[in-house]
C-alpha cells in the first residue's frame, strides 16, 4: 500500500511535520469545526509518515493516541485515493487491506476521509471524520469533506508562510466565528431534528440533509474568503 514516489512524498511532507506536534490554535478549531459540521464525534487531520501515521491533530481522540502503526489505520488506504475514500459500516463490510486491531479496538463504524495534497501534487496525509455506528455519507457530503481538505491544505501552507506572525489564527478566527456562528448553531438543530427521524429518505429527512449542505458550503466558503484575506501574495 505505498503511494508510487514514496520517497519523494516523504521528502515533500518533511516542511509540514512540525505543524503536526504544534499546538496551534488553527488546526484545533479546524479539525473541532469539522466534527461539528458532519456531526460526527472525531475528527483528524492525519499525516503519514515511512512507518507511522500521526493523529496529533484532532478532536475527540484519546490524548495518548499521537500516532498508529501505518498498517493499522484506514488513512493509508485513503492517501492512495483520489477523492473521498468511505466506509459506511465497518462493523458489517470492514476494509480487508489493514490490520483491523485498530477499528476494533476503537470500535469504529464509519470512516471517511480526502486526501491532503501539497502544491507538487504528493499526498501528505487526510482529513477524515469517524463515527462510531454506521451512518449514510452521501456524494454530496463527500464533495463537502473534499472542499474542507482544500481548506486543509490551504491553512498548512499558509502556516508555514507566516511562522514568524504569532497572531495571525487569532484574527483568521476571530472574523471566521464572528460570520459562521449562526451556522453552526443552524447545523446544531437541524442534526438534532435529523435524529428524530425512522426513515432515512423520507421527505423531512431529505429536506435537513439539503440545509445542512447549504449551511456547511456557507461555512466552507467564509473559511476560503478569510484564509485568502490573510495569503501573502507569493503564497
Amino acid at each position: 500500500m505505498l503511494p508510487v514516489n514514496e520517497s519523494l512524498r516523504l521528502q515533500a511532507l518533511r516542511p509540514y511535520q512540525l505543524l503536526n506536534t504544534m499546538k496551534d490554535e488553527t488546526f484545533t478549531e479546524l479539525v473541532r469545526l469539522t466534527a461539528k459540521l458532519f456531526n460526527v464525534p472525531i475528527s483528524i487531520i492525519a499525516f503519514v509518515e515511512d512507518e507511522t501515521v500521526r493523529f496529533g491533530l484532532n478532536h475527540g481522540l484519546d490524548p495518548a493516541l499521537d500516532r498508529v502503526n501505518r498498517w493499522e489505520t484506514l488513512c493509508s488506504v485513503a492517501l492512495l485515493e483520489e477523492g473521498v475514500s468511505v466506509y459506511p459500516d465497518l462493523h458489517n463490510d470492514p476494509c480487508d487491506l489493514i490490520n483491523p486491531g485498530l477499528v476494533h479496538d476503537m470500535k469504529l463504524g464509519f470512516y471517511a476521509g480526502t486526501t491532503l495534497r501539497a502544491p507538487d501534487g504528493f499526498a501528505l496525509g487526510v482529513l477524515c471524520v469517524i463515527d462510531h455506528r454506521a451512518r449514510l455519507f452521501t456524494k454530496r457530503e463527500g464533495d463537502l469533506l473534499e472542499q474542507l481538505g482544500a481548506v486543509v491544505m490551504r491553512l498548512l501552507d499558509l502556516r508555514l508562510h507566516l511562522l514568524e506572525q504569532p497572531t495571525w489564527n487569532q484574527q483568521l478566527w476571530a472574523s471566521v466565528y464572528e460570520r459562521i456562528e449562526a451556522s453552526v448553531q443552524r447545523l446544531e438543530t437541524l442534526a438534532s431534528l435529523a435524529s428524530w427521524e425512522e426513515q432515512d429518505h423520507s421527505e423531512a429527512a431529505n429536506s435537513y440533509r439539503d440545509s445542512t449542505h447549504d449551511e456547511i458550503t456557507r461555512v466552507i466558503d467564509v473559511l476560503m474568503e478569510q484564509i485568502a484575506l490573510l495569503t501573502p501574495d507569493e503564497a
